[in-house]
């Protein structure tokens, strides 16, 4: 006794069945496929931008440097 392929069995499901099942792969594929991908990147405190404005004066002391930028854009010219 042959099995039929599963995608022949898919063809004759009814339009919400299949929705509910491509669902159900793509929660599979999200668990068990991505979720291994994402195990391989490096920490954030390891990414290139962090530290790159390192030797900028102008933002030495970053609060006032925020005030600065505020008070320049946020007021009614």
């Amino acid at each position: 006794m042959s099995k039929k392929p599963v995608l022949d069995k898919f063809d004759k499901l009814p339009p919400e069945a299949k929705k509910e099942a491509s669902d159900f792969v793509q929660f599979l594929y999200d668990r068990y496929v991505k979720s291994t991908s994402k195990k391989t990147k490096k920490p954030i405190s390891e990414s290139s931008f962090v530290g790159m404005w390192k030797d900028r004066s102008d933002l030495s002391d970053s609060s006032s440097w925020v005030k600065k930028q505020r008070q320049t854009q946020w007021t009614k010219r």
